[in-house]
């Protein structure tokens, strides 16, 4: 039988994990005001998290970019049939996923459309734990 690479057996967590902020741009229905109102929410949670040391770090994601798709094949993106879009993330320190699923409950941005993906950040990739031999290195 075959084994499933990407089971939680395979996993060598650490104690990051990724929260990808998404959204249908949240903010296209909001008075200006709001929309300044909720951006200063997220840069004093953002600033409050960072100064805790629970995030390490952060980035608001450019609208436009390129996706490769195969070896020479690149296309503007991402891609406008998308419905939602990644705007950011953050990188943050946390006992388990439910700590760090309890500080993306706090995002400013949930009461108007934004969405929180947690992810646990892992140590090597699961394919190479099981497809690729370990090689061992030899000290001289």
């Amino acid at each position: 039988m075959k084994e499933n690479w990407n089971s939680k057996e395979n996993w060598t967590a650490t104690n990051n994990y990724l929260l990808l902020f998404r959204s249908e741009t949240w903010y296209r229905d909001l008075e200006q005001e709001k929309v300044q109102e909720i951006v200063s929410k997220w840069m004093d949670w953002y600033a409050g998290l960072v100064k805790s040391g629970i995030v390490e770090s952060g980035r608001p994601l450019a609208s436009e970019g390129k996706v490769v798709t195969a070896p020479g094949v690149i296309k503007d993106g991402p891609f406008a049939e998308a419905k939602e879009t990644v705007g950011g993330y953050f990188i943050m320190n946390a006992r388990s996923i439910d700590d760090a699923v309890a500080v993306a409950n706090q995002c400013p941005g949930l009461p108007y459309g934004v969405k929180v993906e947690v992810r646990p950040l892992l140590e090597t990739c699961p394919i190479s734990r099981t497809n690729v031999p370990e090689v061992e290195t030899a000290v001289v």
